[in-house]
């Protein structure tokens, strides 16, 4: 499963543009359901449909992240490996084209589970990661958002309308989560947080059990929302707990997810979840949701 954002999505109002969405997510799929199929893991998996994902200018992760408030990209991003809980996460980084590569690295090749900023940047250079120019990030859509939010002296979430209250826009994070042959279950969730932001601020996206989770005896989650609503819940780590706790599966652990989502916080967005089992299952607290799924070798499936 991979998600593209969470909100009104009425900024997507025509079909050429529904249709980009779309086939982005379908084309990332199928290049899962292949990495799979040659025996690859889910691990592999998902760093690479994310990496996908941050590449594709149109989502708010790497290439098409959003401006904070200096006119600069800081993205966070993590990754988890169900098998036996190994993860990583990187915060505030910046002139890397895929963060979740990085957060791969600091799972696999450091001692800790996260690195932030100037940090990050020292490990990635360690690790031989090659940084890209800051225009990389300078798209066009990206440098108006900034300048709106500037003008009205607020804060902005990704492809937000001025025209429409919180509620109605859209939450920009992309994730990827999938259960390979071998009953492996493994998540990424990467972003570019939110336009104009405040220099340092992180969201749910690199924090462990809330912006992402995997574990083989439950499953694997991918939020994507308001960053500080998830947090506060510990949403993905709460769904997992469903299941372990209760019993539940896919479907109904991300039912109560939601349901505790939205009484604990009145939280914003929405999540994809895999459990072990291999049963696939979305929930949001918005209207729409980008993202798509392939159960269990079937076809695939993509929806707002």
């Amino acid at each position: 499963m991979v998600h593209g954002g969470a909100g009104a999505l009425d900024n997507i109002k025509d079909n050429k543009t529904a249709l980009r969405y779309l086939e982005s997510i379908r084309r990332i799929l199928e290049h899962g359901r292949e990495i799979m199929v040659l025996g690859g893991s889910a691990l592999q998996a998902v760093e690479a449909c994310a990496s996908l994902l941050e590449d594709d200018p149109v989502f708010n992760a790497g290439c098409g992240s959003v401006l904070n408030e200096n006119c600069k990209v800081e993205m966070d991003a993590a990754i988890i490996d169900g098998r036996d809980l190994s993860a990583g996460a990187v915060a505030a980084v910046d002139n890397i084209a895929n963060p979740v590569q990085l957060a791969r690295l600091v799972m696999t090749e450091s001692e800790h589970v996260m690195l932030i900023s100037e940090g990050a940047m020292r490990f990635a250079d360690h690790c031989g990661m090659s940084r890209v120019p800051e225009d990389y990030f300078f798209t066009p859509e990206r440098i108006e958002q900034l300048h709106q939010a500037r003008q009205q002296h607020k804060m902005m979430l990704d492809h937000d309308d001025s025209e429409v209250d919180s509620e109605e826009r859209k939450y920009g994070t992309i994730g990827a989560i999938a259960r390979d042959p071998g009953g492996n279950l493994a998540a990424a969730t990467s972003t570019g947080g939110i336009v104009n932001k405040r220099m340092g601020r992180v969201g749910d996206s690199p924090i462990v059990g809330a912006g992402v989770y995997a574990d083989n005896e439950t499953c694997a989650v991918s939020a994507t929302g308001f960053g500080e609503d998830f947090m506060r819940s510990v949403i993905s780590k709460t769904i997992s707990d469903f299941i372990y706790m209760k019993g539940m599966d896919a479907v109904q652990a991300t039912e109560a997810g939601i349901q505790y989502l939205t009484r604990k916080v009145r939280g914003r967005g929405g999540v994809i979840v895999i459990d072990q089992d291999g049963t696939c299952s979305s929930g949001f607290t918005t209207k729409k949701m980008i993202h798509g799924w392939i159960e269990k070798g079937g076809e695939a499936n993509c929806r707002f």
